[in-house]
This record gives C-alpha cells, structure tokens and sequence, in this order.
C-alpha cells in the first residue's frame, strides 16, 4: 500500500489498489501534503470523537461569510471598469487589469491552503487572509492611481484565494458525513448567488455613490468575520502547524505555479482583446503557460513534500469530481457572463438592469440549495448529480428557444431562474463525493484543489464562449448576407418599403443609405442571437456528456460514509 502512503490516516479504511480494504493503524498517521509522519499525539479516538466546541452551523455561517466577501469580490467590480479607467485617467483596456491582477493572485494562493495550514495553522490562515483583504479592500477603495490600485488588486486577490478553500475545508471536518451535504449547501450558495448579485451590486453602488465603495463594503464585513472567527472556530487535533515548513517550503513548485497560473489567466482574459494566437503578447503567455503547468505535473509528483499533493489525483472518485467540478465552475461562469452581455449588447440593458434580470436566479437558489443539501445527505452523491446534469442540459436547451430580441424583462428572469436550478444538485453532491474514502488531513488539499478547478474551469469557459458567440455571430452573419441580394423579392420589397418611409424624414437622397444602414444593423442582431444560441446548443451537449460522466463516481452510502473508493 506504498502508493497511498502520502495520503491516508489512521481512521479510514480504504482499499489499495487490488481492492483490499486496509485497517486502520494506531498511532495515527497525520499527512504534510503528501509526506506521512507519524504523530504519537493524535490517537485514532481523536480523529473519532472531536467535536468543534460551538454549533457546527454557527461555524459553517462564520466562514460562510468570509467566503461570500471574496467571491462578490470577483463579479462586483466588473461593471465599474470603465468608471475606474474614466477616474484613474487610463485607457479601457488598461482597465481591465483591474480583473486580471486579482484572478492571477487569486489562482496562485488557491491550492496553497494545505501547506499554510501545516505551516501556522488553518484557523490562522484564514484570520490572515480575512485580514489581508480586508485591509487591501481598503488600499483599493483609497488608490489614487491605476498602477497602486493593480498591486492593491493583487494583495487583495493573494488574500481572498485562501478564504473560499478553507472555508470549504472547515465545512468538511466541523460535520459529520450524514450533515455535510446540507453544509455545503450553504457553501454553495455563497458560490453561487454572489457572482450572481455581483454585477447588479456593483451597478447600483457605482451608479449611486462611487467606485471606490465596491471595495469600501468589504471591510465591515471583514471586521466581522475576524471577531466571529476568532471566537467560533477552532482547528481539529489532526492539524498541527509545524514552522519548518517555512524552511522546507517547496520553492520550485511555487515558481511553476506562478508561471502557469499567470500565463493562463492572463492569455484568457486578454485573449480575444489581441486576437488571440496571432499576438504575439498571447504566445508569450501561452508558451508561459505550458512551461509552467508542464513543469508544475513533473516537479509536484517526484516531491516527497509538494506545495500541491497532485497525488490526490490517483483516487479516481476525487479525480473525477475534479473534472467535473471543473465543468461545472465553467458553465455557471459562462452563462452569467452570457446572459447580461446579450442583454446590453442586443436589448438596450443597461449594467444595473442586465444584472437586476440575474437576481431572481440567485433568489432561486434560497429554495433549492437546502433541497439539494438535504437530497445528497438521502441519496448517493452520483445519482443527485446525474439527475442535476440532466436538468442542466435541458435548461440550455431551454434557453435557445428562449433567446429572442423582444425577450422581456421578466422572461430573462425566469430564464436565469432555469439555468441556476440545477446547480445546488451538481455542485454539492459533486463537493461532497470528493471527500467520501479521504483522509481528513487531506481535507485542506482536497477544498484547495477542488476550489482551484472550478475557478479554472469559470476561467476557460468565460474566455471560449466569449470567443465562440464572436465565430457564430460572423458565420450567421455572412450566411444571412446571402439573403441580401437584388434577386431576393422580400428583401427588395422590405428595403423598398422602409426607404419610402424613411423619405419623408430625411428626403430621397438620404433614404436608401438609412434604409440599408437599418437592415444591416438588424442583420447584425439577428446573427448575434444565433450565435448565443448555438453556445448554448454547446453548453447543452457538454451537459449531456456530464451525465454519464457521473457514473463512473463510486456509489457512496448516504449517511455512512462508505463507497466503492477506487484507485488506479
């Protein structure tokens, strides 16, 4: 059982590769990130019988709440971009380094949960990074220059990577097994519902009072966390910080890290702006890229102690949820940046109101995520998921039938309504089969990798369906213009018709040219509308194939624990 050494502790059994099942062995074991010590103060009694000393839903509240602050924090500002480019005396473009800096930062610190917490405890990393967002929120909102507000927006984005995982992981070990389905509905929901309310929040902020204040209303609610942390939470008896790390940290690995996270983030976000590969500028990044992950895969898996435990990825139950919380991270992030671009960009919305027609979604998800907590801690974790992938393809497929120029406001609602239904049953049952069979020293690797595919995931899916609704637009477009010829008699008799009652504004030397700017210009709304609705087509299909990825999870026992825990 060599193989699994790195990963396993004493109070589980799980069977090694030739499907035997090993016992548990005193004294325990305690993992670092994939090196196996031995801790002759933790008994296998501990890892049984610690409880947190507070009520687990007060806890789960707590970080619930710092979690939600840093996930608003990655949709509120995006509306204000061309306020705080405006402000700061630069360019748009050079604006939307506001996003970039944070999510590079963000994408860097993600998987690092585990190696801070042996380093100084998990309770105290999150009281740091709670405290170093709030702090930089506040260097943010004071900036009074483009470049101080970008390493700001670094800092921030450092700080706010480790909040979502360790509150993740401090869900995990507070619950037992039959209640964490339920807890990581409330998970979910801070996941969820903030990129939702983020636009339409940082809308009404910036409309109403100033930029400055998307960043200036995290710090109360920062204070707060710290208090309620410092009060609530407690770390279980199997973590135990342990200052060599510092010395011992893996340098290297934190290098190829920096390198691939900062060349993909960077290619993706600026990708479509430069024209993608015939940039030189996204080469560079994307050659970064590959050199980064590349030597990322191969340094982390010859390490006896690695910043990242990728070793995790030979349980094939984890493995899988990685991929499909990866999915599911990109089409959550992909359709709520389709759906208010189409609104302003087709409909006239403005930024508050494309984000106003997502909210009755996010409200949606008040019902259904107890719902879908409640059916994984009933039902094994691959059934509640195929059963939210099978919603999730219809509601896409919904949504092209849907998808019109004279859609209402309160169709769009109800649109966004269909499209967040099914998330609660993916995204928590998926959460929870992660942890089913793991060590719960891995918890910390396990919140921070699962997190980290699902940020990547919003990131890829933002950057090619943004790139494939711009294809499909043009191929409807020059397929259209087709339609458009002398010879086409609706066309004439249309262009003829709306010429004649353009004349007796603007005279007869002036309507044809009208006459022909207006139908092309609804010739280029018709073909965007296509478009958008052949990314969703796209989106149906991939979760179709998610359906019958599910499947190949082992089929847990609600409640107990169990599974069929697999490893190759």
């Amino acid at each position: 059982m060599g193989s699994t050494a790195g990963v396993l502790s004493g109070d589980e059994s799980i069977p090694d590769s030739s499907g035997e099942s090993q016992s548990a062995v005193t004294p325990v074991t305690q993992s670092t990130a994939g090196k196996t010590v031995k801790n002759p103060n933790i008994s296998a009694s501990d890892h049984a019988t610690w409880k947190p000393r507070v009520n687990p839903w007060l806890i789960a509240m707590t970080v619930a709440l710092a979690a939600f602050m840093e996930v608003l924090d990655t949709s509120i500002a995006n509306v204000a971009l061309p306020h705080i480019a405006g402000d700061l005396g630069a360019s748009t473009n050079e604006g939307t380094w506001v996003l970039t800096s944070y999510l590079v930062a963000n994408a860097i610190v993600l998987p690092l949960g585990g190696w801070a917490s042996n380093l100084i405890g998990r309770k105290n990393f999150f009281l740091l990074c709670i405290t170093i967002f709030t702090v930089s929120s506040f260097a943010c909102g004071i900036a009074p220059s483009l470049p101080i507000l970008l390493l700001c927006r670094v800092l921030q984005g450092a700080g706010g990577g480790g909040l979502q995982p360790m509150a993740q992981a401090i869900m995990a070990d507070s619950f037992d097994e039959r209640h964490r389905g339920q807890a990581f509905a409330l998970y979910g929901l801070v996941a969820v519902l903030a990129p939702s309310i983020g636009p339409s929040l940082g809308g009404w902020i910036t409309d109403s009072y100033s930029w400055r204040w998307i960043f200036y209303i995290n710090i109360p609610v920062g204070i707060l966390a710290y208090i309620l942390v410092t009060r609530m939470v407690d770390d279980p008896p199997w973590i135990k910080p342990d200052r060599k790390h510092l010395l011992n940290m893996d340098y290297m690995g934190l290098a190829f890290l920096t390198l691939a996270m900062g060349g993909l983030q960077i290619m993706l976000d600026k990708g479509e702006e430069n024209d993608w590969f015939s940039s030189n500028f996204i080469r560079f990044f994307g050659v970064m890229f590959v050199i980064g992950i590349v030597g990322l895969v191969v340094w982390e898996l010859r390490q006896k102690d690695p910043l990242m435990n990728l070793r995790l990825f030979k349980f094939k139950n984890f493995a899988i949820c990685c991929f499909l919380m990866m999915l599911v991270g990109g089409v959550l992030n992909a359709s709520t940046v389709l759906q208010p671009q189409f609104l302003q960009q087709l409909l006239g919305y403005t930024a508050t109101n494309a984000g106003l027609a997502l909210t009755a979604g996010g409200v949606s998800l008040l019902v259904v995520m107890p719902f879908a907590g409640w059916a994984t801690g009933k039902f094994p974790a691959r059934n509640v998921a195929a059963c939210g992938f099978v919603i999730f393809a219809f509601s896409f497929w919904y949504s092209t039938t849907q998808l019109s120029l004279d859609m209402s406001f309160a169709n769009a609602s109800w649109l966004r309504v269909v499209q967040l239904a099914p998330i609660p049953f993916a995204f928590i049952s998926i959460t929870t089969a992660a942890y089913v069979g793991m060590p719960k020293e891995a918890s910390n690797q396990v919140a921070g990798l699962i997190n980290f595919v699902r940020n990547i995931g919003g990131s890829i899916f933002i950057a090619i369906t943004g790139a494939a609704v711009t294809n499909r637009s043009l191929y409807h477009e020059a397929h259209l213009q087709q339609n458009m010829t002398s010879l086409n008699i609706p066309f004439q008799q249309y262009s003829q018709g709306l010429g004649a009652a353009l004349t007796q504004d603007v005279g007869s030397a002036n309507s044809h040219a009208m006459a022909s700017g207006s139908i092309y210009l609804m010739l280029q709304q018709q073909a965007a509308m296509l478009g958008y609705q052949d990314v969703y087509k796209m989106l149906f299909w991939m979760a179709l194939g998610m359906v019958f990825l599910t499947f190949l999870l082992s089929k847990n026992r609600p409640g107990g624990g169990k599974s069929d825990i697999a490893m190759h």
